[in-house]
């Protein structure tokens, strides 16, 4: 029989005004899903961010607030502290968080807020033209590092979840991938884990997201999958570095 997919409710009945091949369609749709299986959308804050991620707000068919670009954990932890019931998640770009909000994310894992963060990378600055982010791989082309990123110029990329793991805040750390229908599945999974965590109050969970930008890399959609695949992978390994949200945990 011929499955039939139906919008979630956690979705606004609008079309997605991402570029083609973009992975952003693709979280919404799983986090609306994740959120409507727990049935919590009465209870749900997003915090949008400045990038590609700021037009959330026009997708998801709860409240979400913008804030100041890198900041949405610490309004995420204003947000849980004054309304410990409500369920707060962050949802940001590799330029938000792992640039001008490394500050942010490191503290409020330090603190181990019950908050939830869902981090998108797409190993660039998406919306401004595609600039080097700190995520960006050695060798990669963008606007700001044509002839490719160079560790003696540029710097190393900087590999958040295994950051993250090693500070005793926080209890969930987990990388996925959009690359298949697989690691799509296992993306879901992820997200649940980490709002189960979340409504279990242990602590603050973290998912990374390694996301198609196929645009600004200059790759057709199913070229940019494969770039995640003989890419991406081979730097940000997926998997799950950091799990106390266990039923034995």
């Amino acid at each position: 029989m011929e499955k039939i997919f139906t919008r979630p409710r956690s979705l606004k009945p609008a079309p997605f005004r991402y570029c083609p091949g973009c992975g952003h369609s693709l979280i919404h749709r799983l986090i609306a899903e994740c959120i409507d299986d727990f049935d919590i959308r009465e209870r749900v804050i997003g915090i949008a961010p400045v990038g590609c991620a700021v037009f959330s707000y026009d997708y998801f068919n709860f409240d979400v607030l913008e804030s100041a670009h890198g900041r949405p954990p610490a309004v995420a932890t204003a947000l849980k502290r004054v309304m410990p019931e409500k369920i707060v998640f962050s949802y940001q770009g590799d330029g938000d968080l792992a640039a001008i909000g490394t500050s942010e994310i490191v503290h409020a894992a330090a603190r181990g807020e019950n908050i939830s963060v869902f981090f998108v990378n797409n190993a660039n600055y998406g919306m401004t033209g595609g600039q080097m982010a700190p995520t960006t791989i050695i060798g990669q082309r963008t606007t700001t590092t044509p002839a490719g990123r160079s560790a003696e110029t540029e710097g190393y990329p900087l590999r958040v979840s295994e950051l993250l793991a090693t500070v005793d805040g926080t209890s969930f750390i987990q990388r996925v991938s959009l690359d298949s229908h697989k690691n799509l599945m296992a993306a879901k999974a992820a997200i649940q884990k980490a709002f189960r965590c979340q409504l279990q109050g242990k602590g603050f969970s973290f998912v990374e997201i390694l996301s198609p930008c196929p645009t600004d890399w200059g790759l057709s959609p199913k070229a940019s999958l494969e770039w995640i695949r003989t890419a991406m992978l081979k730097v940000f390994p997926i998997g799950v570095f950091k799990d106390n949200c266990r039923e034995d945990a």
